[in-house]
């Protein structure tokens, strides 16, 4: 009684406040599957960022700006205002970022706006305040409006990843800028002792060379200076050779690193996902890490059926987020996450017996069959787990002579254990 007289007591201000701030933080750093709310809200926002940009470029065309000036102008309104808010609202909720938690309110949100990722934010809002300090036209303000595309970095995994791969070398890339500065230097000065005298306009100071032997190291050669002597064009042709190679060694490096970062990414997300499943909440990480090997994962939509009655059994599935739906002959079962769904079948490589629909966004972990059989003989507790639920599920041997398993055999399996159903419901 005394515990819901508790869970029936109004919240404090304080903690109204908190569950407030917990839920914006949800919503704006992208929230579990199936969070309607953050998905609306996050592309809601990368189309105001797409659409504000489109308004800052078609606005540097007189004609368009002559005619739609009033509409620029809007889009441009309206967009520093929401992130302004957004950026208002991420101050506010730092202090619910797992690495800033343990920190003080106002020390983490001054880290928050310290970060890369606050300073882009503040750089796309600049110009709002700006204008009430210096004259709205100042072309600087420009720099900041097109700054806002940094933003869409939030939302992409992909641009975060490059991200991260160019922070991880950055020593290698730094060491990469070094050779060619110090190849810069020795080309031009060279090329300053052979050409200097010849062309004094061109070559005659060594500041002046380096020029001609940026746009040669970069490959890019525009033509405007050229050696005239033998001696002048021998050195031009070995500086162009290694600027081939400065210009392979920087891409080889990031292209190493980003491809790096994705599998370590894709490894975090399929790590995280199998490890929230209660199947394998008890193993260690090795083992773990060597089921991940034979498991992919897959993202459903709501709505999007997965598998269907009398198909062909090939993989099991395990639900890591969201729900799904199993539709029998006569009535209907739902299963979230932590449950497993088509071991049955892919073990007994028969007919699949229901179809199964995700009700909502739904993350899952696939295990075809021959993994399955796998890694049933590797690990005999998972194997043993299996084999009881699908026990408690469809009873010793519910299968037909054609090998599919009937509906109607499920619900008279159903009717003489009734408490199967449940059991079903938690199958964990």
């Amino acid at each position: 009684m005394s515990s819901a007289k508790e869970a029936r007591k109004p919240k404090s201000p304080a903690e109204k406040v908190k569950a407030l701030r917990h839920r914006l933080y949800e919503i704006m750093e992208y929230g579990p599957v199936g969070d309607r709310t953050s998905r609306l809200v996050n592309w809601s926002i990368i189309l105001l960022i797409v659409i504000s940009l489109f308004g800052i470029i078609l606005a540097s065309v007189p004609d368009l700006k002559a005619r739609y000036g009033a509409v620029f102008t809007t889009i441009e309104n309206i967009a520093l205002v929401v992130f302004s808010v957004e950026f208002g609202i991420r101050v506010w909720i730092a202090v619910e970022h797992a690495p800033l938690r343990h920190l003080a309110p106002i020390r983490a949100r001054m880290l928050f706006i310290t970060s890369i990722a606050g300073l882009i934010d503040l750089a796309a809002v600049l110009p709002f305040w700006l204008a009430f300090l210096i004259t709205p036209d100042l072309e600087i303000l420009l720099v900041f409006r097109i700054a806002r595309f940094l933003k869409l970095t939030r939302y992409s995994p992909g641009i975060r990843s490059l991200y991260d791969a160019l922070y991880t070398e950055r020593r290698a890339l730094a060491g990469c800028f070094i050779i060619l500065m110090g190849m810069t230097i020795f080309a031009a000065t060279i090329m300053h002792s052979i050409e200097g005298t010849i062309q004094p306009d061109k070559f005659g100071t060594i500041p002046d060379a380096m020029w001609w032997a940026v746009v040669t190291l970069g490959t890019v050669g525009y033509g405007d200076i050229i050696p005239v002597t033998v001696l002048g064009r021998i050195v031009a042709a070995a500086t162009i050779f290694c600027g081939l190679g400065m210009v392979a060694l920087p891409i080889g490096i990031v292209a190493t690193a980003f491809s790096n970062e994705i599998h370590r990414r894709d490894f975090v997300v399929t790590w995280g996902l199998v490890a929230r499943v209660p199947l394998f909440s008890e193993l260690s990480a090795a083992e773990i890490a060597d089921i991940m090997t034979l498991l992919r994962a897959q993202q459903t939509e709501g709505g999007s059926i997965i598998v269907k009655r009398g198909e062909p059994a090939h993989s099991m599935y395990l639900i890591a987020a969201g729900e799904v739906e199993i539709r029998l002959a006569h009535k209907k079962i739902r299963l979230g996450a932590g449950h497993f769904f088509g071991e049955i079948a892919a073990l007994r490589r028969t007919l699949r017996s229901a179809t199964v629909t995700a009700t909502k966004p739904t993350s899952l972990l696939v295990l075809d069959a021959a993994d399955l059989e796998i890694l049933m003989e590797r690990n005999p507790q998972i194997a043993a787990r299996i084999r009881n639920v699908a026990r408690h599920r469809l009873g010793e041997d519910v299968t037909s002579a054609r090998g599919d398993l009937l509906s109607k055999e499920l619900e008279d399996e159903a009717i003489q254990h009734p408490e199967l159903d449940e059991d079903f419901h938690r199958s964990t």
